[in-house]
């Protein structure tokens, strides 16, 4: 085996700096987002809980701390290690509080990085210099110390191609089921909002302008029941929380820390196909429906709802519509912690077709949600094997012939 050599970051690097420390104040109209440690998951930026920044304190931050192509962002507080590999020349945000390895726009020692931060031999290294007893944190003298194993570049070069095209194909499947998303709100907007496929039968007026007839203008009360449900013995429920992307997600996977209580007899049950919402923060998009093919159970403070049998699609659809939206901001009370509880949530009013057109619905969008969980799959897959190769590989464990 070819003889590999050790580096520090700060050599293997043009340079290893962090973010602004500054904290800018957030700008209605501006142009630029702020990203920070919490933004960074999965591999990619969360933009939709980051504010945005004034011209002027952009360019304060980026006079320090510029993100160029092929730069590595790490979380150095907080929660540590969530890493993003910058690709695109089109950068429109500036960081704070973490760390940027500055790669000079090498591809693929911006590669390589990538997914030494991710390997057994870097982890162990973050464990081991970890500091700070309530918030735990990198230095930068610890981060441009770190170890970093590299073979001969053209070994490096076949081992990130390799590694890089699961990726790729995970992203292609990614970018797959957005533009099926994207077609099933274009397909909700075309039969419920716009009436497109019933614009040759007969309408008739209602409090919500002109509907087709055998169509009703309703409130969410009549049509969803609260579920207040208790958790109670039961030992098969898991911990579920409503997340700003418009999702229930299992707690103890998209947290890393236990965010919920070590008793749950007191929480809500949310069964398949039950909606669920924070009361406190709806007006940000914290509403889910239970996907997964299990019962589930969120905090006795939240709210759970379930609509009539064959709707689950039809509401989980109509929610992310502009008007349910407004109309959730119109109702919420109180000043910074806006609430909403389902006494008015269910006094929105909302256009309800019959069944039969909702069924016709149904067995079109069943189509897309089929591909998506198909694209899931074998994205699951895709990463298992990736995981697998990517320690062995980075050890020089195998080799790619």
């Amino acid at each position: 085996m070819e003889e590999w050599k050790e580096y520090k970051a700060n050599d293997f690097c043009l340079k290893v700096t962090d973010g602004t420390h500054d904290s800018p104040k957030p700008k209605a109209n501006g142009e630029h987002y702020l990203i920070t440690s919490k933004h960074l998951k999965s591999g990619r930026i969360d933009f939709t809980s980051a504010y945005k920044i004034s011209e002027e304190d952009y360019q304060k931050v980026i006079e320090r701390s510029k993100v160029e192509k092929f730069d590595i962002l790490f979380s150095m507080i907080g929660t540590i290690g969530n890493i993003y590999r910058e690709s695109s020349d089109d950068i429109e945000y500036a960081v704070k509080n973490m760390a940027i390895f500055k790669c000079g726009g090498d591809s693929v020692k911006s590669s390589w990085l990538y997914y030494w931060l991710q390997s057994p031999k870097a982890k162990e290294y973050i464990n081991s210099r970890l500091t700070g007893s309530t918030q735990g944190y990198l230095t930068l003298e610890t981060l441009r110390n770190f170890p970093i194993d590299f073979p001969s570049f053209q070994t490096a070069k076949k081992i990130v191609s390799l590694l890089s095209s699961f990726d790729d194909k995970i992203e292609v499947n990614k970018k797959i089921n957005s533009n099926l998303e994207e077609q099933a709100k274009a397909l909700f907007k075309s039969w419920f909002i716009d009436f497109e496929p019933f614009k040759d039968g007969k309408f008739i007026d209602s409090e919500l302008g002109m509907i087709p007839e055998g169509w009703k203008v309703t409130t969410i009360g009549d049509v969803t029941e609260n579920i207040k449900e208790k958790v109670g013995n039961r030992n098969d429920i898991k911990v579920l929380s409503p997340i700003t992307s418009g999702q229930l997600v299992l707690s103890e996977d998209y947290f890393s820390k236990q965010v919920f209580s070590n008793s749950i007899a007191k929480y809500i049950v949310v069964n398949h196909n039950d909606f669920a919402y924070n009361p406190a923060r709806i007006n940000i998009g914290s509403i889910g429906m239970n996907e997964f093919e299990f019962d589930g159970c969120v905090s006795p403070v939240y709210v759970v709802f379930r609509c009539q049998t064959g709707y689950e699609y039809f509401f989980d659809l109509y929610r992310r519509t502009s008007y349910f939206i407004e109309e959730v901001k119109k109702r919420a009370i109180g000043g910074v912690r806006q609430t909403l509880s389902y006494k008015d949530l269910s006094l929105i009013q909302l256009i309800y077709p019959p069944k039969k057109v909702v069924d016709a619905f149904n067995f079109i969008f069943i189509g897309f949600i089929q591909e998506i969980h198909s694209n899931d799959v074998s994205n699951k897959k895709l990463e298992a094997i990736r995981d697998t190769l990517l320690p062995k590989l980075m050890s020089g464990e195998i080799e790619v012939k």
